[in-house]
């Protein structure tokens, strides 16, 4: 009860002190009535937009629920000197909003390969089955048999359009894994992470199906380990025992791919030099393999070199200005969350949103859908009634009623849980907006799960009005192959033609050894290339 009356008291107290950041016009009733106005007329304006997509930009989130869109648009707006609170995201721009629910067949809260088979297949799975449908079962082969779906991706290049992958993370991580890969195990990268039984009842590996299952014109992310035999050294780390090839049928998956593209031109490339000695105009077939696995550290510090590389890929290709389908997987946001580091998260979310803004910036309208969304959320709380133009990284100025301070972001599980002698650390000599430090939360876990509320949706372009209410996050696929004419829904094209369109799984990120992977762009039509950079996190 004491406490209680406590929390009322400082509650009380800052609602008497108030805050000065105010402006003077936001005092005035006006500001805020001609504000509404500006945007109910916007609203009245607006034609829906009926044409066919020539291109689909669609940039995933990991992880980026709306705790962390506001929260990112929040920090974005400090970063440039201001309060934060009334900053405008380029994603907010977005006039046509929905939300999906991010549930898999099994389970309430999904995982990122669940989640891929559905907005990119356009059916609900089970966890840790991708390009499988929910008769599938985690870690069974002979589940797999005759429960495959197709993505997106599939139904483009069967449409004669170029395609492309481009992910920070491992090639054959779930995200990018759901456009190409039938698997009843996410973690099945090479041949050597699968049980004999699934070899034996004639699954094959991830990193295999990459480069069998579909003709994809750019393939560019990290993963280099899982596609070349046990023992081989990694060209950037070869004195790193964890680095070398892992595969062992002895296959060399890189040469397989290059044996293929016979007759076409069809470049290899795991490092800078190699990257930007590529001609996309004379370029059939592009590899990139930028880092062994995952990319080792995280991009704040990268940011210019992802607008700048993505400005250079979009400017290579002036017949075909924009990526058509761009996951732009910001998967160092989820990775960031999972390590409870709530302000690498947010960093990323923003250097994610600026990435949004380039792809606008060198697409039409008129032609091009942009999706942005989350596969799924993290357990990240916003609270504590921090005054306005408080860092958004900074403490509630209530404590708790252990008499201790506490972050205005926290978790409500993952590797922050710390009690010591019954009590809560003390934070106030900590510099909670350091990129390093870990949020506090309420549970123990090495890692935080992900969480199960709906993620929102931001649209705009050729029919995005089909995006909007609350939608099965299937539905997704189905919506944006309907608005570009590929799958199996074709009425919207009936009579009219559509241009290439490229699926683009980007994940950015920064490699610690200078190799640089990036966004892309489509590079001419039919199976020109699509030129890519991923700053890696």
């Amino acid at each position: 009860m004491e406490s209680t009356r406590r929390s009322f008291l400082a509650l009380f107290l800052l609602v008497v002190l108030g805050s000065s950041i105010a402006t003077v016009e936001e005092e005035n009733s006006e500001f805020w009535r001609s504000q509404a106005r500006k945007t109910l007329q916007a609203a009245l304006d607006r034609k829906l937009n009926t044409n066919v997509a020539k291109n689909i930009l669609f940039f995933l989130g990991d992880g980026m629920g709306l705790t962390t869109l506001t929260a990112a648009r929040i920090l974005k707006g400090q970063l440039e000197k201001q309060p934060g609170e009334e900053t405008v995201m380029t994603m907010d721009t977005f006039p046509n909003v929905c939300t999906v629910q991010t549930y898999s067949v099994d389970f309430q809260v999904a995982d990122s390969a669940a989640t891929a088979t559905a907005y990119l297949c356009g059916v609900k799975t089970n966890l840790n089955i991708v390009g499988v449908n929910a008769a599938g079962r985690n870690g069974v082969c002979r589940t797999q048999k005759g429960n495959e779906v197709t993505s997106i991706l599939k139904w483009a290049k069967d449409a004669g359009k170029s395609v492309g992958i481009v992910t920070t993370t491992r090639v054959q991580h779930a995200t990018p894994a759901g456009s190409y890969a039938h698997s009843a195990s996410r973690t099945w990268y090479s041949d050597a992470d699968m049980p004999d039984s699934a070899k034996t009842d004639g699954c094959t590996d991830i990193s295999f199906q990459l480069i069998n299952n579909t003709d994809i014109d750019v393939i560019i992310g990290g993963g280099r380990k899982y596609m070349t035999p046990t023992g081989t050294k990694d060209p950037e780390y070869p004195t790193d025992y964890f680095s070398n090839g892992k595969r062992k049928d002895g296959r060399d998956l890189i040469k397989e791919w290059q044996n293929l593209k016979t007759g076409k031109v069809a470049h290899y490339v795991w490092n800078k030099a190699d990257f930007d000695a590529v001609d996309p105009e004379t370029t059939d077939y592009l590899m990139g393999m930028f880092f062994s696995s995952f990319a080792p550290s995280f991009a704040p510090s990268c940011i210019p070199l992802l607008l700048k590389s993505y400005q250079k890929a979009v400017h290579h290709s002036p017949s075909c200005l924009t990526p058509s389908f761009l996951v732009f997987t910001g998967g160092r946001i989820d990775q960031a969350h999972h390590a409870g580091r709530a302000s690498m998260a947010l960093h990323e979310a923003v250097a994610f949103d600026r990435a949004i803004a380039k792809g606008l910036e060198l697409t039409q309208e008129h032609e091009t859908l942009t999706v942005v969304m989350a596969d799924h959320s993290q357990p990240l709380t916003f609270n504590g009634f921090p005054f306005r133009g408080n860092s958004i990284l900074g403490k509630s100025p209530l404590w708790a009623s252990d008499m201790l301070p506490y972050t205005t972001l926290m978790y409500g599980n993952g590797p922050g849980h710390k009690i010591v002698n019954g009590t809560r650390p003390d934070i106030r000599n900590v510099d909670t907006k350091s990129k390093d430090y870990i949020q506090q939360a309420a549970v123990p876990v090495d890692t935080t799960t992900h969480s199960g509320e709906d993620v929102a949706v931001l649209a705009r372009g050729p029919m995005a009005h089909l995006f909007q209410g609350v939608n099965e996050q299937n539905y997704i696929a189905h919506a944006m192959g309907y608005a570009a004419c590929v799958g199996a829904d074709l009425r919207h094209c009936e009579g009219q033609t559509t241009p290439p369109l490229v699926h683009i799984t980007l994940e950015y990120n920064k490699n610690g050894a200078g190799a640089v992977s990036a966004s892309a762009a489509l590079l001419g039509n039919f199976l020109s290339v699509l030129l890519a950079i991923t700053v890696l996190m």
